[in-house]
């Protein structure tokens, strides 16, 4: 199998990439079962990279049903190093206009049925999360989308995400709770991707998508289905754009990054007395510290 140290994660309207060269399509198992959908293995830029619809190619999976550790795992076992993650979101606040781009550096997690650790079993670790994000990644995405002067695209660096459980959408009040906490947009599904990319040791940033303002805003009942579906389009095809120029940064200078080494201090269980079964389910992740 191809070794590749760039993954892409494509959210909703981003279902595959337009620019990827040399396609090889593969299915990977994990033990934690199969990931949303089958990985997409091409060149883009020069470099292989990885590239998986979040929600499966015809969107068929929930938030909530995203087999996210059969995901993450799956980028690990292709040898992803960096992941890009892009997600449609609605905003929290005026300034951050639908078709913008953030590139939130905090998250808030509000969901409430998802499987967010690798860990247990007879094997503990506790990583640090107080920056979800990797900054460095985090600045390569930032930068590509300022260097290409989108029309109609305000970029906006940092941010808190808040990530709810869904599928429905926020009520007014729990808009209007998020905007008193300084939050800048809501999704669905990035945090736990993020605590798992960073037990995996992958340096992970999210490239968030304006649709549309969230359910606080004045004008909310003037817009249409229509109109977010137009966004989406609109947003998968910029998003294509950024992604192919942070590539084409990352593969030129890869940045180091603390995620690179997130459990060396985390594990807290004696691996030699942890239970075998355990440690062969996580031996992907394991292995540089066994």
């Amino acid at each position: 199998m191809t070794e590749t140290r760039i993954g892409i994660i494509g959210g909703s309207g981003l279902y595959k990439m337009d620019a990827l060269k040399d396609i090889e399509e593969v299915e990977v198992h994990t033990p934690f079962g199969y990931p949303s959908d089958a990985l997409i293995l091409g060149t883009l830029e020069g470099t292989r990279v990885a590239f998986l619809a979040r929600h499966g190619r015809n969107h068929t999976l929930l938030p909530s049903e995203l087999p996210f550790r059969a995901n993450i795992h799956a980028m690990k076992q292709l040898g992803v190093e960096y992941l890009i993650s892009a997600s449609a979101v609605g905003s929290l606040k005026e300034q951050v206009k639908p078709l913008d781009m953030v590139v939130p550096d905090q998250f808030i997690d509000r969901t409430k049925n998802r499987v967010s650790t690798f860990f247990g079993e007879g094997i503990v670790a506790h990583i640090a999360f107080g920056d979800p994000v990797c900054r460095k990644l985090a600045g390569v995405v930032a930068d590509a989308i300022a260097s290409l002067e989108l029309p109609d695209v305000t970029l906006h660096r940092g941010g808190t995400y808040v990530c709810m459980e869904g599928p429905a959408f926020s009520t007014k009040a729990e808009s209007n709770l998020y905007r008193s906490w300084d939050a800048t947009v809501i999704g669905m599904t990035n945090l736990p991707e993020a605590k798992l990319a960073r037990e995996a040791e992958i340096a992970y940033a999210t490239l968030a998508l304006v649709t549309d303002y969230d359910c606080w805003h004045p004008d909310h009942d003037s817009v249409t289905v229509e109109m977010v579906i137009s966004n989406l389009q609109r947003n998968a095809i910029n998003a294509q754009k950024v992604i192919q120029e942070t590539v084409k940064r990352l593969s030129h200078n890869p940045p180091p990054s603390d995620a690179h080494s997130a459990l060396k201090y985390a594990i807290l269980t004696r691996l030699d007395l942890a239970p075998e079964e355990t440690k062969e389910k996580l031996e992907l992740l394991l292995k540089k510290y066994l």
